[in-house]
C-alpha cells in the first residue's frame, strides 16, 4: 500500500472511530489496518510480549508515518489529546506496558495518547 492509499485509509479509520466511540487511539488504528491482531494485542496486554512493536506487522518507518497521519487528522478534527496509561493485565504486579524496543519516553507517550472528541460547552 502506497502512502496516498495509507493516508486515505487512516483518515477514514479515524473518522469511523470518532463517530463510533468519540475517541481514537493508535492501537485502534493498527487493529483496523490489520497490522496487528486482537490475539497479539492480548498477548502484549498480559505481558507475554516485551513490547508492542515486536508483534506489529510492518516496519518502524511505516508505524511512524501512521502515527503522524493520526496526529495530523486529530489536529484537523480539533480532538483533545489524552495520555492513557497502559498497564499489564492479569495476576501479579500491574506494571506499565512498553510500546517500543527503545522505551524512549516520546515514542511511548505518542503510542499511549488517545484523541478524544471535545464535549460541547454547556450554556
Amino acid at each position: 500500500m502506497n502512502r496516498l492509499e495509507l493516508r486515505k485509509k487512516v483518515h477514514g479509520i479515524v473518522d469511523d472511530l470518532i463517530s463510533e466511540k468519540g475517541v481514537v487511539s493508535p492501537l485502534d488504528v493498527f487493529l483496523r489496518l490489520g497490522t496487528i491482531t486482537p490475539k497479539l494485542v492480548e498477548e502484549w496486554r498480559f505481558g507475554r510480549v516485551p513490547y508492542l512493536e515486536r508483534v506489529l506487522h510492518g516496519n518502524l518507518a511505516q508505524f511512524s508515518y501512521i502515527m503522524s497521519l493520526l496526529r495530523g487528522k486529530a489536529r484537523e478534527l480539533d480532538l483533545n489529546p489524552s495520555y492513557t496509561a497502559y498497564m499489564r493485565w492479569g495476576k501479579g504486579p500491574k506494571r506499565p506496558l512498553r510500546f517500543s524496543k527503545s522505551g524512549d519516553h516520546n515514542i511511548e507517550t505518542s503510542y499511549a495518547t488517545h484523541y478524544v472528541l471535545k464535549k460541547p460547552k454547556e450554556s
